[in-house]
């Protein structure tokens, strides 16, 4: 008999035997987010048992399990009772993550030569999709957060710009929040987009549990958009993988989606994760806002200390604004904590390594930020090990503030705000096409940046930071994005995606 060798489950099994603190997704945490069921008046632990046995719902299509993909029985049931928890019409369960839900709706939305407003800083989830449909995007340059400099959503006058410019869109496509929470109301964005009768969509991967508490943000469909894609694996107690896609209104063409949706996802779907989608669903509608209570309440606690205790490790301030038309960010995930060193000492990076030392497991760093998500049914043990950590790190890291209480409080000041624009212009990009009409025997050449006016870009064009792309392939090099990019270079950013690092050549098609 052959042994039984698993690397994979063993290195997972391994990695839960030291009894991690899980400030990352999925929002199942471990399988422990289920405990609330067990903490409940009734201590019903038949969920538990069924919810850590998950390999017993690992079934296929049977008469008794139904079928994604022409639902009529448990599964039509459990999407009609999404869509009444989340406040949509129609609710479609993926299991191929958002991912699967963004090119699904880009597949529904755009026939071959089609145009969409696409904001730049998007998922790459909307890129391979504008290439499997075909499209055109005509991209939006994000606005910049003022202390952080971090990328957000476009603002709604360039939307609205861009909707006048190009009356033949098939509508806008965005990204609310961002990675780091920070998002905007977009109430505003769905009135603008439809007064010119066009689709509003929306990536709202890190979302999922918005609208669920008071103290959340408005979700997108809650704000009127006509799609929204979620994952509900990142912030609620859902298996990696899976995903929902909320549809409202009249705009989107239903049944495009859902063949669009049979393309995308497999014939035989994971029904552990269908069904951790439906135990989400049922223990929101089971508990309320008080499922998000004691998150919010351990949060809150934190950033409560961080402030008090006066290190130089610090949770991120940012400024909001409620008016839709001044507004960068009107809001911040209260369950997402971003810390960074204000000394300058330990990087993104170096921070995520040294809390990991200390059993603390960050969603993600960047060069100056780690990522914190406090999830459901987190502890105050668990926020009281991440205390430690922060503690112990700044103190064998004899990390020191820079200045004065006072400087301390001070806003940062934006690493990357050369990449700011004042020029709207330069802010919506002429269309461009995912329609593969250079063929792939087109002649790429090198030439110098400054004699690539009108001609269409080889490679995709990343400064960074912030790692947001400048140019696609694709897209035609006009004087004005010359000119961004040769300040870029000129102010020391460096360069992705290109070949040449510094910028004094780019690749073009002849």
């Amino acid at each position: 008999m052959k042994p039984f060798i698993a690397p994979l489950f063993e290195n997972v099994r391994k990695h839960a035997d030291t009894d991690p603190v899980s400030l990352h997704v999925p929002g199942h945490r471990g399988g422990q987010a289920i405990s609330a069921v067990n903490d409940s008046e009734e201590n019903d632990e038949s969920y538990i048992a069924y919810y850590q046995e998950i390999m017993k719902l690992d079934v296929t299509e049977l008469s008794s399990t139904d079928d994604l993909h022409h639902p009529e029985g448990s599964i039509q049931e459990a999407q009609l009772l999404a869509a009444s928890c989340f406040g949509s019409e129609e609710t479609f369960f993926l299991v191929g993550g958002s991912t699967s839900g963004n090119i699904a709706l880009l597949l529904a939305i755009c026939e071959p030569g089609d145009e969409i407003i696409v904001q730049r800083n998007v998922h790459k989830s909307v890129i391979n999709g504008l290439k499997l449909a075909g499209a055109k995007a005509i991209f939006l340059t994000p606005q910049y957060e003022q202390r952080s400099a971090l990328a957000v959503i476009p603002s709604l006058q360039d939307v609205e710009r861009a909707l006048q410019q190009y009356p033949d869109a098939k509508g806008v496509f965005l990204t609310n929040p961002n990675y780091y929470g920070m998002g905007v109301d977009l109430s505003a964005y769905a009135e603008a987009i439809h007064r010119c009768d066009k689709l509003l969509v929306v990536d709202e991967a890190h979302g999922a549990h918005y609208g669920l508490h008071p103290e959340l943000p408005i979700s997108a469909i809650a704000a009127g958009a006509d799609a929204v894609v979620q994952s509900t694996h990142k912030t609620l107690p859902a298996l990696t993988m899976g995903a929902m896609l909320h549809v409202q209104g009249e705009r989107l063409p239903r049944q495009a989606l859902r063949q669009s949706l049979a393309m995308i996802q497999s014939s035989s779907p994971s029904f552990p994760i269908l069904s951790s989608l439906d135990i989400s669903r049922a223990m929101i509608d089971r508990f309320g806002p008080s499922l998000f209570a004691g998150a919010l309440e351990q949060a809150a606690s934190f950033r409560s200390w961080a402030s008090e205790y006066g290190s130089p490790l610090e949770v991120m301030d940012v400024s909001t604004d409620s008016d839709p038309h001044t507004a960068t960010i009107s809001y911040c995930d209260p369950l997402r904590i971003v810390m960074y060193d204000r000394s300058g000492t330990l990087t993104g990076f170096e921070l995520q390594k040294q809390l990991e030392q200390h059993g603390c497991w960050a969603e993600m760093a960047d060069p100056r930020h780690v990522v914190l998500i406090f999830g459901i049914h987190i502890s105050s043990e668990h926020t009281s090990r991440l205390k430690e950590a922060i503690s112990a790190i700044a103190m064998l890291s004899k990390l020191t503030l820079p200045d004065d209480d006072r400087a301390r409080k001070k806003p940062d000041t934006p690493s990357n705000s050369m990449v700011h624009t004042s020029d709207w212009a330069e802010r919506i990009s002429q269309p461009v096409s995912f329609a593969r009409s250079i063929p792939k025997h087109a002649i790429q050449k090198r030439i110098s940046l400054n004699e690539a006016e009108n001609y269409r870009a080889a490679e995709m064009v990343i400064p960074y930071p912030p790692g947001i792309p400048v140019v696609y392939p694709g897209e035609k090099l006009t004087r004005a994005l010359i000119d961004q990019i040769a300040r870029l270079a000129t102010a020391g950013a460096k360069f992705q995606g290109a070949v040449d690092p510094v910028m004094n050549t780019i690749g073009v098609y002849e």
